[in-house]
Formats: C-alpha cells, sequence, structure tokens
C-alpha cells in the first residue's frame, strides 16, 4: 500500500517547507520537494493542504493505569486518546498496580499493549529500595529507561535509602528518570498546612505543601549521585525557576549528554492562579507553582535547560478528585489536548513551532535512542500528525477519549486542530475519528 500524502508545509530537524511524502507500507519512501515526482505511484492521495506536517508526538511520561486500575483509564482508552491528539509512541510509568518492579510485571503490560494499544508503545521498569540487581537483565532494545520516586507519589514506589540511590545510579546502564520531591519537607509542610487548615487544606495550598524547596532539595540530590556515579539522568516534570539553576544552557547541543529535564504542558500553561478557577482538576504531583516559575520554565525551552516536553498524563475519575490537598488525587488527563495546547503557546510567542517539534519529537528520539521514529527521514516509520491552523473549535465531554471521562480543558477554544495522525503508515485518526481496530507496534531502542 502507498499513499501520498501531499501538498503539506512540513516542521523537522529545524526547516519549515512545502513537501509531499510518499509512504511505502510502514516507512517513509520519498520526501518529495518542488518539482519532484513521487518514484511510484500512490494507492491512497491525503489532500494536506493548509496544514503542517510534524514528525508524530513522543510522550515520554504517561500513566495509563493498567493493570489494576482500570475503572480510570486503560492501555485502550488512552491510546485512543492519544491517536486523537497526534501522539504515536507513548512511554507508560510502573506504579501500577502490581507495580512494574518485576519482569514478570514488565512482560505482562508488553503483552496488554500487543493486543489493546493503538498507537506505539513501550514501558518504564520501575526502581524499588532493593530491586536494582534486576537492572541487568532488562532488554535495553524493548526498555526506555528506569523509573526512580525520590519522592511520594501515587502508588507508593519512594525510594528513600541513600544506599539504594547509590546503588541505582551506580548500577543503572539506562538512563533514569527520576521524580524529584523530598518527602521529609512535604510531610512536615503537610503538618503545618493541618494546623494551621484543618484536615485536608484547601488546593489553593498544595504548591506551599509540595513546595519549592522539596522539588529543589530533591533534584539537587539527583544531580548530584548523577554526576557522581557518571549516570545518565532525566528529571522529570520539573516546575521550579529554581529547579532550572541546576541545568546549563546548551545553545551548541541539541541534547546535554548526561543530565536532561522535561517539563510537562501542564506545567507550561497553568499557574497557582488557575487554583481558583480549576480547583482539585489541575493538582499534580509536583504541584503546579507560580506565574514566575511558569515564566522561568516557558523561557527555559528556547535555551536547553528544558530538552522534553511531556504530559504525565494521569486519569483519575472525578470523584477521586473531590476534596483538597490531603484527600484529593493528584494527576490530570492531558494527552489528548498536549500537542495543541503546546501550539497554542507558540502562537503566544513562547517557542517556535521548530522548537515544539524538537521538545516534543526529536528529542525524546534522541534523548532515549528510539530506533527509525521522531524525525520526517526516507527509510523511517511513517509516525505523522497534521495539524490545521486557524480553525476554531472547543472542547466538549463528548469529544473525549480518556475513559476518566473529564479534561481541565473542557469549554476551553483552541485554534489548531489535529487533522490526521498517521502511525506505521495507517492512518489511526482521521475524521475525527480513532481506528480502533488498528494496533501499534513496540518501540525499539538502541
Amino acid at each position: 500500500m502507498k499513499t501520498l500524502v501531499k501538498g503539506a508545509t512540513i516542521v523537522n530537524e529545524g526547516e519549515t517547507y512545502d513537501a509531499s511524502i510518499l509512504i511505502d507500507g510502514e516507512q517513509i519512501r520519498q520526501i518529495i520537494r518542488n518539482t519532484q515526482q513521487p518514484e511510484a505511484a500512490a494507492d491512497e492521495v491525503i489532500d494536506a493542504s493548509g496544514c503542517f506536517m510534524l514528525p508524530g508526538i513522543i510522550d515520554d511520561h504517561v500513566h495509563f493505569r493498567e493493570p489494576g486500575m482500570t475503572e480510570k483509564a486503560d492501555i485502550e482508552s488512552e491510546s485512543r486518546a492519544a491517536a486523537a491528539g497526534g501522539v504515536t509512541t507513548y512511554f507508560d510509568m510502573p506504579n501500577t498496580i502490581p507495580q512494574t518492579t518485576t519482569l514478570e510485571a514488565l512482560q505482562e503490560k508488553q503483552r496488554l499493549a500487543a493486543r489493546k494499544s493503538h498507537v506505539n508503545y513501550s514501558f518504564f521498569f520501575g526502581a524499588t529500595n532493593d530491586n536494582a540487581g534486576l537492572f541487568p537483565r532488562l532488554d535495553v532494545h524493548r526498555v526506555p529507561g528506569i523509573k526512580l520516586f525520590m519522592g511520594s507519589s501515587t502508588g507508593d514506589m519512594l525510594v528513600d535509602r541513600r544506599e539504594a540511590l547509590e546503588r541505582i545510579f551506580a548500577t543503572a546502564s539506562l538512563p533514569i528518570m527520576a521524580h524529584c520531591e523530598d518527602t521529609a519537607i512535604i510531610s512536615r509542610n503537610m503538618a503545618l498546612a493541618k494546623q494551621k487548615y484543618g484536615d485536608d487544606p484547601d488546593v489553593a495550598h498544595h504548591p506551599e505543601i509540595r513546595s519549592e524547596e522539596a522539588c529543589y532539595e530533591s533534584s539537587r540530590l539527583a544531580v548530584e549521585l548523577a554526576r557522581k556515579h557518571h549516570a545518565r539522568l532525566h528529571i522529570a516534570h520539573l516546575t521550579t525557576a529554581r529547579e532550572l539553576e541546576l541545568l546549563e544552557p546548551s545553545h551548541l547541543s541539541p541534547l546535554p549528554s548526561q543530565i536532561t529535564a522535561e517539563a510537562t504542558v501542564s506545567h507550561l500553561y497553568f499557574s497557582d492562579r488557575d487554583y481558583a478557577s480549576l480547583g482539585t482538576r489541575i493538582k499534580c504531583n509536583p504541584a503546579i507553582k507560580t506565574e514566575r516559575d511558569r515564566e522561568a520554565l516557558q523561557q527555559a525551552l528556547t535555551d536547553g535547560r528544558i530538552s522534553v516536553i511531556g504530559t504525565d498524563h494521569a486519569p483519575h475519575l472525578l470523584s477521586q478528585k473531590e476534596g483538597g490537598c490531603a484527600r484529593a488525587a493528584s494527576g490530570m488527563p492531558m494527552l489528548q489536548f498536549s500537542l495543541v495546547t503546546m501550539l497554542e503557546l507558540v502562537d503566544k510567542g513562547v517557542l517556535s513551532l521548530e522548537r515544539l517539534v524538537e521538545l516534543m519529537c526529536h528529542n525524546p528520539a534522541r534523548l532515549f535512542e528510539v530506533r527509525r521514529r521522531g524525525f520526517i527521514r526516507e527509510g523511517y516509520q511513517a509516525d505523522l500528525v497534521l495539524v490545521r491552523p486557524n480553525t476554531g473549535w472547543v472542547v466538549t465531554k463528548g469529544m473525549l477519549q480518556s475513559r476518566c471521562g473529564w479534561s481541565p480543558m473542557e469549554g476551553h477554544m483552541y485554534l489548531w486542530r489535529v487533522e490526521r495522525t498517521i502511525c506505521n503508515g495507517h492512518s489511526v485518526y482521521a475524521d475525527g475519528q480513532v481506528d480502533i481496530s488498528y494496533i501499534g507496534q513496540p518501540v525499539e531502542f538502541r
């Protein structure tokens, strides 16, 4: 099957240009510029006039809740949300039930995805205080990295013993993706907040409890350990201006070699002023913080201190989001609207469209050494997304794909729309519909 995607404006590897793409089966066969002609006749022609074509988004940070919490979400429902949002590849986190901290649990997730995932998939292996001995047995061609919770988080996977942390950083040959918050500081802040505001403080106090200090001290320790043991460290969901001081700008290289950082769409878009209107719908760990922190994160997108944009997509039922700092669950579903939200920030001048593609497509592929994805190149897998500007539309409940059934973006008007998502040469999303018959592929690394 040969498909010609005709007349798009391609954004790829720092260039923006008009061209067509000839897809042969699963792969990009030819990038056709100017007066070039397709090398072969196409069985299908897709008119992409007026659209921008980007590589399919690679989200390095999602929680699809399967197994064990499928009342909130599962691989099928959340991969539908991915397809509808232009995301062709995701890396899922290990704090499920059971936790992905054994080889058997990892293999079970891979088997589930091979039956249920509508886009490409992979799964992090979770570190514990005592499982570093399993790291050498991981298949480095199937696993993107080791997820390390250096602070309390959903799923109770805290690694808090210094000797265990030293062992993890000394042993891991794969990238370590670390959730950095200091548990002792958080616990102290929560106790003080309960004394002042009652047993379940209002969500507006969430960034005071999961504070700048809690984030900085944990991130500082992670950087110290990575440098000591020459480990590859990827700090998940950076939230504070102060943490950015731990990172060096990298204008001269597209990706620092040892220590990198991720920012999420939520922390780049919301600030603590949004708690007044959205309440616990934007409660997440680490907390959304001040406008100053958000501005610093946005600036770091263009100087190399932030290398990757992910979502930390973390669905909960709305009933589980009731309460305040102590009772309401932390996490929100953002996958379906991650690309269009970042395109809104492009329109606001926060970053260029070319830089967005670096942060959401190229750099995740570089950092985790993804094979033949993340770029529009001949011979690569045809993972592509077509987006159309200047088409106003409003998020409604009826269009939500995530099983949890809500979004903090409900009622929001976007000016960019995902027109089509192509995964391995197959149109998995088009005309507002996900092809639920399609199953994606396991991602290959290194």
